[in-house]
């Protein structure tokens, strides 16, 4: 009945969530109701002490990198850099392949640091104008910015500024850039297999006869070429995200030690002085001086195009930024309520008896990111959760934290993009589509993703080491 109870709760959030209602509203109240049917004496210190508690908690460590990273994109694009590169990338790659144009257009939007939600808005008007001119049924364009933006570039390749690759610092403590070379194989394979299932597709269509299609809902202007920024321009601030990371990760443990204790010059310590945990959040502070520097580059440069949206532009990217971290935070707490339950320590109980540490750290992440719908929920509720063990177990096995960090990031971008999931909906309500017409492709590549990560791990135990 207990373990009934966890499976009706995430069937009824997935619902909804397909269904198109908001998770921040359905969340706590599917939560609440799993509560209700274990013990309804508990729901009310439950939905206080436990789902604001973590919601609160997840805002308090990640919003920042939620709004900079929101920030970012948005002066990028008010600056006209994504225009440049949308359109760069367009005059290389032929247009017969789009498809392989939006991966690499949203992966290096993203390996640069702009927000995935903020990638699913900058690029959707240029993918629907080049999947019209090359006549490419625009349903499988969700597929294609979900292989860009939630995958390889999200969590797998080295130093990515994502917040799924900055969570495993302050619980291994390692970097962004940790087993550079398991995240490598990893994005090849990931970005390979991604390409050959979405061209696949794209022949199934050519040869029913069927176009990009017309009626379509949520469809943008055509492109309009002109003056655009200098190319190199406006990849200058996505490589300067990536190499400022990489330097603060290094830098900020070196300058502060292992803890600060918090203090100001001339007021001495009274007892009880707050400690911030360097070691622990030196991999988040790292992203967010990224960040910001890389934002002062954009303004700096493109002051001139800038200056006349950025009142309302940073306004509607800070709205945005809100809404996609409550979306993940609210999941987040749904998730850890589930957590509690005593339904839930059955789905533990079973995935604590995979032996091998790495298959069971992949395992239970990708099943909790399932659970929350969201892969930086189910990452920290299994890594807050379950690091001590995981770290142990790879200790006795002679495996570097470094590998943990990659494994655990690879696995929450597998099975979190369940329909429940924020960026999701987010993707399919910007391009005007459904869940009916574009989810089969969304999944498909989740489910490559998924594979990636124990791909990968076969990967480490043959190279010999």
């Amino acid at each position: 009945m207990n373990l009934l109870v966890v499976i009706a709760a995430l069937a009824l959030l997935m619902f909804v969530a397909y269904r198109g209602y908001s998770v921040i509203l359905f969340a706590p109240v599917c939560a609440m109701l799993a509560v209700l049917l274990t013990a309804p004496s508990q729901v009310l210190p439950m939905f206080s002490e436990i789902f604001m508690e973590k919601t609160a908690g997840f805002l308090k460590l990640y919003f920042p990198v939620f709004m900079l990273g929101a920030v970012f994109g948005k002066v990028i694009e008010l600056a006209g850099f994504s225009k440049s590169i949308v359109s760069s990338v367009s005059a290389v790659v032929d247009k017969k392949r789009a498809i392989l144009s939006i991966v690499l257009v949203c992966a290096l939007l993203t390996y640069g640091g702009v927000s995935l939600f903020v990638v699913v808005f900058a690029v959707y008007p240029f993918a629907a104008e080049m999947f019209r001119q090359s006549d490419i049924p625009k349903r499988l364009i969700p597929g294609a910015i979900a292989l860009g933006s939630f995958t390889f570039t999200m969590d797998a390749l080295p130093g990515t500024p994502q917040i799924q690759n900055i969570i495993p610092t302050t619980f291994f403590k390692t970097d962004a850039w940790a087993a550079p070379w398991l995240g490598v194989t990893g994005a090849v394979f990931i970005l390979t297999s991604g390409l050959a299932y979405l061209s696949w597709r794209r022949r199934q269509a050519a040869a029913a006869g069927e176009g990009y299609g017309s009626g379509h809902l949520n469809e943008p202007e055509p492109f309009l070429h002109k003056r655009l920024p200098n190319p190199w321009l406006a990849l200058t601030p996505l490589a300067l995200v990536a190499g400022l990371n990489k330097l603060f990760a290094t830098a900020i443990p070196e300058r502060l030690g292992k803890s600060v204790t918090i203090g100001l010059p001339g007021r001495a310590l009274t007892a009880g002085a707050l400690t911030a945990d360097v070691t622990k959040m030196a991999g988040v502070w790292a992203v967010e001086g990224a960040l910001i520097a890389g934002i002062l580059f954009v303004i700096a440069f493109g002051w001139k195009q800038v200056r006349a949206k950025f009142v309302e532009g940073s306004r509607a990217a800070i709205s945005g930024s809100l809404l996609a971290s409550m979306n993940t935070a609210s999941e987040y707490g749904f998730g850890g309520v589930i957590a509690a339950l005593p339904g839930f320590a059955i789905v533990a109980d079973a995935l604590k008896r995979i032996p091998n540490p790495l298959v069971n750290e992949a395992v239970t992440v990708t099943t909790l990111a399932g659970i929350t719908g969201s892969a930086s929920g189910g990452l920290s509720i299994a890594l807050a959760a379950m690091s001590d063990t995981f770290i142990q177990a790879a200790h006795a096995a002679r495996i570097p934290l470094e590998v943990l960090h990659r494994v655990a990031a690879m696995a929450s971008g597998g099975m979190d993009t369940l329909p429940h999931n924020g960026a999701v909906i987010t993707l399919l309500a910007v391009t005007g589509l459904t869940h009916r017409a574009s989810y089969r492709d969304i999944f498909a590549v989740t489910l490559i993703k998924t594979a990636a990560v124990f791909v990968v791990i076969a990967v480490y135990y043959i190279i010999p080491r």
